[in-house]
């Protein structure tokens, strides 16, 4: 089983990769993780009783207005599957078009099966589900973006 770590300022989020269910996903995000793409970005939008969201490289820069828009400069192809979206699962953000998935991710915080079969579930939380849930809960602004810094400071995949 491949796991990432998320290593935040307010813990640590461990995933399984889930490669069964979507492969070019699993293959991307863990790309992009070995590169340090992920290191030093925020999770820059939190939404209480949904998700928690991150991995826009805007984020490495004070421009809030580019948050949210920024990628890995491709797209990937949507793998929808069957996995629901309950609390823990981690899926990818993509834009309107199914196909646009890039590097921004979320974590489930509170079921959403209302998102089944829309966006590409590729992970699901083993451990840290504290973190997230005190990353959610974290004060925000008017385009749900944390007031305190919700940092990843290293994203690191493991066997």
């Amino acid at each position: 089983m491949t796991k990432a770590t998320i290593e935040t300022n307010f813990g640590k989020i461990v995933f399984k990769l889930l490669p069964e269910l979507a492969p070019e996903h699993v293959r991307n995000f863990v790309k992009l993780a070995q590169s340090g793409f992920y290191d030093g970005t925020l999770f820059h939008r939190v939404i209480p009783g949904f998700m928690i969201q991150g991995g826009d490289p805007n984020t490495k820069t004070p421009d809030k207005s580019k948050w949210g828009m920024g990628g890995p400069g491709y797209m990937i192809k949507a793998e929808f599957n069957t996995r629901s979206h309950l609390r823990g699962i981690v899926s990818m953000a993509r834009a309107m078009d199914p196909n646009s998935a890039g590097s921004q991710f979320f974590v489930v915080t509170s079921d959403s099966t209302f998102l089944d079969r829309q966006y590409t579930v590729f992970g699901e939380v083993l451990e840290g589900m504290e973190a997230a849930d005190q990353i959610v809960s974290q004060q925000r602004d008017r385009n749900d973006c944390p007031l305190q810094e919700v940092r990843m400071t290293k994203v690191t995949i493991s066997e």
